[in-house]
């Protein structure tokens, strides 16, 4: 799993964005509230808090709720909950870096996001 991380993130960076990452789904969590990014990547399994859990907490909180989440998982056929939780995109492993860059783009042009990036972060 790490493997295909890592190839997300370099192609990413590739791509002009900046990346964080997360060992496991509590780390997440963290991140993501003392980050804010635009957008957050997650996969479905990851240890200590699964991906449907974590998405469940950022989008309780109002410090992350408006953060669009993409939810990955090699898993088939099934959301497993993602977009219960409030994922807004959900993408079977594997994807091609490019369809997720496109939906990272597509995320990012959204006005909720735009807005929220030109924002000034409190502490």
């Amino acid at each position: 799993m790490e493997d295909i991380r890592d190839l997300y993130v370099e192609f990413l960076q590739f791509r002009g964005f900046r990346t964080a990452v997360a060992r496991d789904g509590e780390e997440a969590v963290a991140l993501a509230v003392s980050l804010r990014p635009h957008v957050i990547i997650m996969d479905l399994k990851m240890p200590r808090l699964n991906g449907v859990g974590a998405t469940r907490r950022l989008k309780q909180d109002r410090r992350t709720r408006g953060i669009p989440i993409i939810l990955l998982t090699g898993y088939v056929a099934t959301d497993q909950g993602a977009l219960d939780a409030g994922a807004a995109v959900f993408l079977t492993k594997p994807c091609l870096p490019e369809e997720l860059e496109s939906n990272v783009r597509r995320l990012l042009l959204e006005p909720d996001v735009r807005s929220r990036a030109a924002a000034p972060r409190r502490q």
